[in-house]
């Protein structure tokens, strides 16, 4: 996997290319920061470090006087020896993700708070859906009011979850047959809360594409 940039330029979309942290190893699920100054994704590169498995992980870049730096690994205590993957931070300084098995079994959602820069033990977060459904690639509004995850089945189908103040997600539902087409993950929104970026394919075909959607209507409870 590579990550590619592209930038709207006078109305158009620039050449594609490749990102500062694209490296020789495998990159994706990269996310901004509420404050755009740190951009976290998943890598399989090495971290050398000793109990680390050789996987996907989390790392991060941030972005001083204008300069985005070398990345560096984001310690999850309690996930040294688990595939950990698309992270997306809030506001509250709360990363999510998926994690799962080394051999992509058990997959789902947790989360870590960071205290003072540091990243502590992750939680399974609770998402009222059907039981044994596995969640992958979750994106969750700044302010956490809503979270948009990928079921794993027979496709990936895009829900939405809402906070309900104590640390749970309940209203789950599907998104829209408009958006559940064909197979859908990686979903990213706006800052605005107006466009719905994801990703859109068959699980064992190259030929997965971006779309986006309006997506307001979405973003109710019922």
């Amino acid at each position: 996997f590579n990550v590619y940039v592209i930038q709207k330029q006078n109305g158009s979309w620039s050449q594609p290319r490749k990102a500062f942290f694209n490296s020789i190893y495998n990159e994706h699920g990269m996310s901004f920061s509420p404050d755009e100054n740190s951009i976290y994704f998943s890598s399989t590169r090495p971290t050398n470090i000793e109990g680390v498995s050789k996987t996907w992980h989390i790392w991060k870049s941030d972005k001083i006087d204008g300069n985005w730096q070398e990345p560096t690994y984001v310690d999850i205590p309690n996930l040294k020896d688990k595939l950990v993957s698309h992270p997306i931070l809030t506001n509250s300084k709360t990363l999510y993700f998926h994690v799962s098995n080394l051999d992509y079994s058990d997959m789902d959602i947790y989360h870590s708070k960071s205290i003072n820069g540091t990243f502590g033990d992750a939680e399974k977060t609770s998402i009222s859906t059907a039981a044994n459904i596995e969640k992958c690639t979750p994106y969750v509004s700044a302010n956490e009011e809503y979270l948009i995850f990928a079921s794993i089945g027979n496709q990936l189908d895009l829900y939405i979850s809402f906070n309900d103040g104590s640390g749970k997600w309940t209203h789950t539902k599907r998104l829209s047959d408009k958006i559940n087409q064909s197979g859908q993950g990686n979903p990213y929104v706006t800052p605005d809360n107006k466009f719905l970026f994801y990703t859109t394919g068959k699980h064992q075909n190259e030929s997965w594409s971006v779309k986006w959607v309006h997506i307001e209507s979405e973003l109710k409870r019922n």
